[in-house]
């Protein structure tokens, strides 16, 4: 039996790693949590090992005027590798070890900090491998030469640490940059969605409460808690939710319609267990939106009941919700009006920023039903 964790859980702090949504603005903000990346995740050991051997050979080439045999060249060959494993490696890990210290401190300081650790990093194995061959006997002892040595590559590795680091800095401020695209455009997005839902759709309620404050109290005061709740999600600014709230929203918009348009629409639910729709995510009012607009060119322009079936799957890692809505027999309804009107942009558009470029909203109309199909991709960490 599959074992199942929740969605809060798998979203938590905690959790961050077991992220189930391809949440391209919660990708970028775990990159610019720290201005260095993973380094020991970008490459593994080994090929951080060939780089250093491949760097080495360079070095010793570059650096071959005072060698006159093979054996001085792979003497120096075998030092450098050496030296740059002895610096390289372990300083990497370590960055990578110190990194929740560094989130904490500025650029700069960080900068510093990694700046002094490589230098002074180099300078150790290559002093250690410097005495070692000279106890060998493979080098001859010179004080000044000695020190200038150190001096040398340690100013190499500084300099070119700093070359990584400003790489590193000019492109965590183009990430930054990108998120604050990514931020922009997802509030005038989430704009979008606010202002369409709150003009009809708020007044029709208006109306339909006033009618019933005094022959129904009770059920104008229930109307109310469904209105309360809808607009509170539309308002508060959360762009993602498990998708078993989206339902209850859903439900909190029908009961609202419901009140309105009494025996003109009937709705029906195929929906996976409340444990598989609890790990579920899915963009705030997104279904809500395609339902609103259903009942807005179908259900509001006929006296005849409207059947809307919702069916929701998760399988192979893809969300697919079809919503099926009958056109009535009897009221004449124009295919290519109701294209027009049943345009699911904004909505698409805010599921692409959350779960990449392959989510899409497609509606479909003919001449017995509109057929409305909302697909993304969802990762199943349950599975």
């Amino acid at each position: 039996m599959k074992k199942w964790r929740s969605y809060r859980s798998k979203t938590s702090q905690q959790n961050k790693n077991s992220s189930i949504a391809n949440d391209e603005v919660a990708l970028l903000a775990e990159r610019l949590e720290f201005f260095i990346p993973k380094l020991m995740e970008i490459m593994r050991p080994g090929q951080w090992l060939l780089y250093i051997f491949l760097w080495s050979l360079f070095l010793t080439v570059i650096d071959r005027h005072d060698m006159a045999t093979w054996s001085q060249f792979l003497i120096k060959f075998m030092s450098r590798v050496i030296q740059n494993t002895l610096t390289v490696i372990p300083s990497l890990y370590l960055i990578d070890y110190l990194r929740p210290l560094f989130k904490h401190a500025s650029i700069l300081r960080v900068s510093i900090y990694v700046f002094l650790l490589f230098t002074i990093g180099s300078a150790i194995p290559i002093t250690l491998v410097m005495l070692v061959m000279i106890n060998i006997g493979w080098l001859d002892y010179n004080p000044q030469a000695f020190v200038l040595n150190i001096l040398f590559n340690s100013m190499i590795t500084g300099s070119f640490t700093l070359v990584f680091l400003l790489y590193f800095i000019r492109r965590h401020r183009e990430l930054n940059a990108l998120k604050l695209s990514f931020e922009h455009k997802l509030t005038a997005q989430n704009d979008l969605i606010k202002a369409r839902l709150a003009p009809h759709f708020f007044f029709n309620t208006l109306n339909t409460l006033t009618s019933l404050i005094e022959s129904n109290p009770s059920r104008a005061a229930a109307l109310l808690q469904h209105v309360s709740a809808l607009f509170r999600a539309s308002f508060s600014g959360t762009r993602e939710i498990s998708f078993e709230e989206e339902v209850a929203l859903c439900e909190h918009y029908l009961a609202i319609e419901s009140s309105r348009l009494a025996d003109k629409l009937a709705v029906s639910w195929q929906l996976p267990d409340e444990d598989v729709m609890y790990d579920m995510v899915i963009t705030v009012l997104t279904l809500q939106g395609v339902l609103e607009k259903v009942l807005f060119s179908v259900v509001e322009m006929t006296t005849e009941t409207i059947i809307i079936d919702i069916a929701v799957t998760w399988q192979q890692h893809r969300v697919t919700i079809t919503v099926t809505a009958q056109l009535p027999s009897k009221t004449l309804m124009i295919s290519h009006n109701l294209r027009q009107h049943v345009d699911f942009y904004v909505q698409a558009e805010r599921l692409k920023i959350h779960f990449g470029q392959s989510a899409d909203i497609q509606s479909t109309v003919t001449s017995q039903q509109i057929i409305t199909i909302i697909d993304y991709p969802l990762q199943d960490v349950g599975l």
